[in-house]
């Protein structure tokens, strides 16, 4: 038998008040030799403590969600039961505006009040019979005495959880939503097929976002709040696994830097009517999202966001008219892919023949197009973040079921008639292809406002702390410029946006989307599964007791939830196939268009002269870099604080 023992808190709990008996929220104290007290750390700090067990995480979780339940029904009975419609109305009306700045204010004060009513804590010990005071924030992560009480804790953790389901549904299909490579999906497979993986891929995104929301329910709480992708792979796996998607996720990031730097500079050098050098564009490019490293908020445009689900339909409206209207713009198409005569427009009910394939021929197109198509539908790696700032997390498979839905059908609309009119020439960045030129400024101006929605997002979830130490400056205003000079080294060297869209997709977007959250859950659910009678976490003695471990563990965990586990590990292994697949045919294309001995960026693209397009890219080029930026920099900043996380923190997670 595995016993488990976890030091006790100093305070009584709301949790504890509903969960044991009066006795069990007595205060004890632990002394060790020096007589330092002993307590379980709470909190952010709490989201990396190993002596934390799947049981107590499960345990809490579970009182949590009642006492969200009964939450939600007093905010139900004062704001009414639509959010969708209450989040508009809150948004374009004055007394809606006025309430949630006045429920803001509340929150930020509520926040404030428990911090300042708690200053840093001060651990005493007995050392020459004299009674010495140190700074708490100087012990390990599992002696930290607890800040505020648990109450105060939660009260002000729960403060800062405001999002409905309805903020869910924009949240998400802003955060997926990338139409313009849905033509050429379409363009690789055909109709039948396209429309097919389309339905089919879309499912299975929907399915690993409610595995995550599962995940997110059950071992989630205010004692141990989940708030990155990473936390749950901590909780089932280990804080090895833990690091490796963090790296995994800064890598991602990375390369997703280098299809930016490829993809503006295309957009630029479209629109031309007098040649400059498109090396010299990527060096501009990457120049802005060095200067974007130095800009740390750009809250004064946050009212952008609110409209960038509107703006991104209206951009494809205007593509899909220019489809429409006019004939694509050839050159867009025959200098950066295999197609290099200007035919008549084919389309096709099944795979088009060799002759019309841009990327690869053979059965290596199929999964080119599943590469574009998974990064389409790539979003999960924020829904942890998203759940964890919703008032009742229990509503997000609404939100989830909505923006998938809305999202499917929105790509199989615009694939389907942009490839009706284009055929074989639908790139893969379908902006480069619109004619006349004037439709193409268009589509760049409301592409600016797309961005914002990122930048919000992002900085809300995962914004940095202030930043007071000399170290922490130095890695801020250093990371910037070496990572865009890596990027765009990348995209220098490999000059193919379809290229390395598909290969990022087949790399990460895939494990990301499907593999990893088919992992958890396999994982979660065979540890539910394996629990004994009389095992578990103990409230009283704060022990989690196991009457066995190792393989015997798992195996039993895996055989009693067969009908689970069996179609979940079928789904993790389908997962590992197509990134394997999606990669083999990634480099195949790659070795398709330029050769066994390669090529980069040359001059021969050209840029137009055009002052406000100019600006305009100059700013949608500083939105994507902070975007980008602060996500990658979350990992150096996370081991820059790691020790000092703390409740002064909440507002900037790691």
């Amino acid at each position: 038998m595995d016993v488990y023992p976890v030091n006790p808190a100093n305070h009584p709990t709301a949790e504890m008040e509903m969960a044991i008996e009066a006795e069990a929220r007595r205060a004890s104290n632990v002394s060790t030799e020096k007589d330092v007290v002993q307590e379980r750390t709470w909190g952010l700090a709490a989201r990396v403590d190993e002596t934390v067990t799947f049981e107590e995480y499960t345990f809490w979780a579970k009182l949590e969600r009642e006492m969200e339940q009964e939450e939600e029904r007093r905010f139900k009975a004062e704001h009414g039961s639509y959010p969708l419609l209450e989040l508009i109305k809150g948004k374009f009306s004055a007394e809606g505006r006025a309430r949630q700045k006045r429920e803001k204010e509340q929150r930020v004060m509520a926040l404030q009040s428990s911090v300042e009513s708690h200053p840093p804590p001060v651990a005493e010990t007995k050392e020459g019979g004299q009674i010495q005071s140190r700074d708490a924030s100087l012990a390990s992560s599992s002696q930290d005495p607890l800040k505020p009480t648990d109450a105060e804790w939660r009260v002000a953790a729960r403060a800062m959880r405001t999002a409905s389901w309805g903020q869910m549904f924009f949240l998400i299909t802003t955060d997926i939503l990338g139409w313009s490579g849905a033509p050429f999906v379409f363009s690789g497979v055909g109709y039948g097929t396209g429309v097919a993986l389309y339905i089919i891929f879309g499912i299975f995104a929907c399915f690993s976002g409610w595995a995550l929301w599962k995940i997110f329910l059950d071992m989630d709480s205010s004692r141990y709040p989940m708030c990155s992708y990473g936390d749950p792979f901590f909780r089932l796996f280990g804080k090895k696994s833990r690091h490796c998607i963090n790296f995994a996720q800064s890598l991602q990031q990375f390369l997703t830097v280098a299809v930016l730097i490829m993809s503006k500079s295309l957009n630029i050098s479209q629109i031309a009517h007098s040649s400059l050098c498109f090396s010299g564009v990527m060096v501009l490019v990457m120049g802005i999202g060095m200067i974007s490293g130095i800009i740390r908020s750009l809250k004064k445009i946050g009212w952008l966001s609110n409209a960038a689900v509107f703006m991104n339909i209206t951009n494809f409206l205007i593509i899909m008219c220019a489809a429409a209207l006019y004939k694509p713009y050839y050159p867009a198409v025959t200098k950066s892919t295999l197609i290099k005569t200007i035919e008549p427009i084919m389309t096709f009910a099944g795979q088009p023949p060799d002759q019309y394939q841009q990327q690869v021929p053979g059965f290596a197109s199929q999964f080119n197009a599943v590469n574009t198509m998974v990064y389409s539908y790539a979003g999960a790696l924020l829904f942890v973040a998203f759940l964890a700032e919703m008032r009742n997390p229990m509503d997000f498979w609404k939100g989830l079921f909505c923006a998938q839905a809305f999202i499917c059908i929105v790509y199989l609309l615009f694939g389907l008639f942009v490839y009706s009119f284009w055929g074989q020439y639908s790139a893969n960045n379908i902006v480069n292809v619109i004619r006349p030129y004037g439709l193409q400024t268009a589509v760049m101006y409301f592409n600016i406002g797309m961005k914002t929605i990122y930048l919000e997002v992002f900085q809300q979830i995962f914004n940095f702390p202030p930043i007071s130490t000399t170290k922490g400056r130095i890695a801020w205003y250093c990371l910037g410029p070496c990572y865009w000079i890596l990027a765009f080294i990348v995209a220098a060297a490999v000059p193919n946006l379809s290229g390395i869209v598909s290969l990022v997709g087949a790399l990460f977007m895939i494990n990301f989307t499907y593999s990893f959250p088919g992992m958890l859950y396999l994982s979660w659910t065979i540890q539910k599964a394996a629990a004994l009678p009389g095992e578990g976490f103990n409230p009283y003695t704060r022990v989690t007791t196991r009457l066995d471990s190792g393989w015997k563990r798992w195996n039993r965990g895996f055989w009693k939830s067969w009908m689970k586990s069996v179609p979940a590990l079928i789904y993790v292994l389908a997962g590992l196939a197509c990134c394997g697949m999606g990669i083999w045919a990634a480099i195949e294309g790659l070795i398709s268009i330029f050769g066994p001995d390669g090529t980069v960026a040359t001059c021969e693209f050209t840029v137009p002269p055009d002052f406000f397009l100019v600006c305009a890219n100059f700013l949608s080029q500083l939105l994507d870099a902070l975007h980008q930026y602060n996500l990658c920099s979350c990992i150096v900043r996370e081991a820059l604080v790691y020790k000092d996380v703390g409740f002064s923190s909440f507002s900037g997670l790691p």
